[in-house]
């Protein structure tokens, strides 16, 4: 199997294994001597950002990867925020968390760079703490899901762009998957080892479906003027009046575009999703001959609208990869569920040396690290691609489809390939 397509069906592949092998822990890494400092990129759309965490458990159901506990989720809360407010800017990554993802990038197998190489504790987001809810009639809702694996921080790219253009956008890490999840008090979670195969895979999914599911329940708590957080952490001031309930959207990375497909198969409260270079299957027949097990979002398809966005990437043997619908081959599972969508649907290749992990923050890090990084593990890892037309790009794109399906704006991005985006093909 090549390692390209396990990082589409699973997201982060190596953090994942780090994780389930149980190879991460919460010391402290040395510190290098020369720490990269990071510049998170400038918002695109008209609005300054407010950000909150929330503590949320869910009484009425065991957590399926520890029984004994109740299931419970730490998920971020980006919104459009009052422009005269101000305040401090959110950290990146929280300590406990930065610890955790220098460790990983720290692999030999990832960026193979000195722990400590980046000062995590300066980096910040755009988004402010703290601040009130922009003034104005309620915005539409995303939830967004990360690749397997993969922590909700570690794509705050993608989450916080979107919030600038007027939506409240809800990113989701799934507990004892994610790598860690750390918790009011510091308190870090790791992910647990639960083995592989489709239905280890199938069960992380379930739970990824069930979470997004009840994050919009909690959500509906919040418009009604509700605070669900755990700890009863007060709230931004105008949050619930903020949420428009009518219009949802999904999106994710990787597992995570499979896990907006399959919520809306079994949710009708999200309206419209994106699927970020995420095969639909829990196992998925690659290469020829193993088993291939679609899932329902594949089988049945959707009668709302659906944006595939791939990568282009290469096989074991260096042979070059496109994740379209019309590479069965590689990804029978978009090919399948192209033929059953029945709502407004696109494929997009982002072309020009763009890799898996190009949908993720670290097209953003691993730039900013110059030299520390080989080029031979900066191309692994992000490609080619000139970075800052990938992420204008997705930005672009990802606003302009909820664009015109939540709000029903229509930018015509979607009438055909564009000038200002020309690492974007038109699959169809």
């Amino acid at each position: 199997m090549s390692s390209r397509h396990t990082r589409v069906v699973r997201g982060s592949a190596l953090i994942a294994g780090l994780a389930l092998a149980g190879g991460l822990t919460a010391t402290a890494p040395a510190v290098a001597a020369d720490q990269a400092k990071l510049t998170a990129p400038a918002l695109t759309g008209q609005y300054d950002i407010g950000t909150t965490d929330l503590h949320l458990v869910d009484p009425s159901r065991p957590d399926p990867w520890k029984p004994e506990r109740r299931r419970e989720l730490m998920v971020t809360v980006t919104y459009p925020a009052d422009r005269f407010a101000g305040g401090p800017r959110a950290p990146w990554l929280t300590p406990g968390m930065s610890t955790v993802i220098d460790q990983a990038l720290a692999g030999e197998d990832y960026l193979d760079l000195p722990a400590g190489s980046i000062d995590w504790a300066s980096a910040k987001r755009r988004a402010e703490t703290g601040v009130p809810v922009a003034h104005g009639a309620p915005k539409p809702v995303a939830l967004f899901s990360p690749g397997f694996g993969s922590p909700r921080e570690t794509y705050t790219a993608i989450v916080d762009d979107l919030a600038s253009r007027g939506y409240v956008v809800v990113s989701l890490s799934h507990t004892y998957e994610s790598v860690a999840v750390e918790f009011p008090g510091g308190r870090l979670e790791l992910a647990v080892s639960g083995g592989e195969g489709p239905d280890f895979e199938k069960k992380a999914l379930d739970a990824r479906v069930a979470d997004s599911r009840f994050v919009l329940d909690q959500l509906t708590k919040i418009a009604r003027g509700e605070n669900p957080d755990a700890g009863k952490r007060p709230l931004p001031r105008g949050l619930g009046r903020s949420l428009d309930l009518s219009r949802v959207g999904a999106y994710g990375h990787s597992y995570g575009g499979f896990t907006a497909g399959e919520t809306m198969v079994h949710d009708r409260r999200v309206d419209a999703g994106i699927n970020l270079d995420g095969a639909m299957a829990t196992a998925f027949g690659y290469p020829p001959g193993s088993p291939y097990v679609p899932g329902e979002v594949t089988k049945r398809g959707l009668d709302r609208p659906f944006l595939l966005m791939g990568a282009e990437g290469v096989d074991e043997n260096g042979k070059p990869l496109e994740h379209t619908h019309r590479h069965p081959e590689f990804d029978r599972s978009w090919a399948d569920f192209w033929a059953n969508q029945r709502g407004w649907k696109r494929d997009l290749l982002l072309r020009g040396g763009s890799t898996h992990m190009a949908y993720s923050d670290l097209q953003i890090v691993v730039p900013q690290l110059g030299a520390r990084v080989a080029p031979d593990k900066r191309a692994a890892v992000i490609g080619t691609i000139d970075p800052r037309r990938s992420l204008a790009a997705q930005r672009d794109y990802i606003g302009a489809f909820f664009d015109l399906h939540l709000r029903g704006r229509d930018r015509h991005l979607f009438d055909g390939e564009s000038p200002r985006h020309p690492n974007i093909d038109f699959i169809d």
